[in-house]
């Protein structure tokens, strides 16, 4: 049963990843703006609207979302299949069930009229000779320094 649930909060946790702030219920309800910035605090929430829409599951994946973009990781699907290789990493059980999430990911994705706009971010960058970590959403991930980083940050590098 805990593989299901771990399962079920990795695809919420991918999928807060990549949708947009200004989709972000938090932000409707003004308690984060366009970057993702927290104008109001949790403590301060009364209503359960408010609530459920800034739970700690969403200030942690607020808060990684906003170190990936300082990190400049190059497109968003490059942050997103970090996202994902370092969930890997960190539980190699999870390789087994990286088609499903990448796959529940994409639909989304798709359902939001995202995916072909990211798609389209996504460049094509120098020739890299090392094999990658992983692949994920289309994008080669690479160990660097005993760090993770798409196949646009490591090329850069290069």
């Amino acid at each position: 049963m805990s593989r299901g649930i771990d399962l079920l909060i990795t695809y919420r946790v991918i999928k807060l990843l990549v949708t947009p702030w200004h989709k972000q219920p938090a932000y409707k309800l003004g308690i984060i703006d366009e970057k993702g910035k927290v104008l109001r605090k949790f403590k301060t929430l009364k209503r359960i609207p408010e609530k459920k829409a800034y739970t700690v599951l969403h200030r942690f994946v607020f808060n990684l979302k906003r170190i990936l973009g300082k990190v400049g990781l190059g497109s968003r699907l490059g942050s997103f299949a970090v996202a994902l290789a370092l969930l890997i990493k960190e539980d190699r059980t999870y390789t087994q069930h990286k088609d499903l999430i990448e796959s529940a990911v994409i639909t989304y994705l798709k359902e939001e009229n995202l995916y072909d706009m990211l798609l389209n971010e996504h460049k094509e960058g120098p020739e890299i000779e090392v094999a990658p970590y992983i692949t994920a959403f289309g994008v080669d991930v690479y160990e660097r320094d005993g760090e993770l980083v798409s196949e646009d940050e490591y090329g850069q590098v290069i």
